[in-house]
């Protein structure tokens, strides 16, 4: 099995509806987002895919709907708010976790015809949620 990884950094913000902690609160995270591809062979060029094709799938949606966008649940009370201040908003039907992120992204990268196997988003240096079906 071959496997190749592309990293692509961006910043977002959200908070968590129904959260007891801190999260609840608007805050903003320097996010890296981690996409794993693999393949039993390799393509004519002896690649699982090209990297550029894997940045070009991934980044176009990363930095057209995600990167400096507020990511709110179609519920957040806040959301009509943020619109009307002409601030950047992805709405989103699930909480804009990181795993649901994730999940988005692996979703538009596979829709791509790419291999992706597994996405991670890393919130932070020391913590990351992976999405893998």
């Amino acid at each position: 099995m071959y496997q190749v990884v592309k990293e692509i950094e961006f910043c977002y913000g959200h908070r968590l509806l129904n959260h007891q902690g801190k999260c609840r609160h608007l805050h903003g995270h320097n996010a890296r987002a981690r996409i794993i591809l693999e393949s039993e062979t390799l393509d004519s060029m002896g690649m699982v895919c090209d990297f550029a094709d894997v940045d070009k799938a991934a980044r176009s949606f990363i930095d057209g709907e995600l990167d400096h966008t507020m990511l709110m649940h179609q519920s957040d009370p806040f959301l009509p708010s943020v619109q009307k201040a002409g601030e950047r908003v992805y709405v989103m039907k699930e909480n804009p976790t990181a795993e649901n992120i994730a999940q988005l992204i692996y979703t538009q990268v596979k829709s791509s015809g790419l291999p992706v196997v597994e996405v991670q988003i890393w919130e932070t240096g020391t913590a990351y949620a992976t999405y893998r079906p």
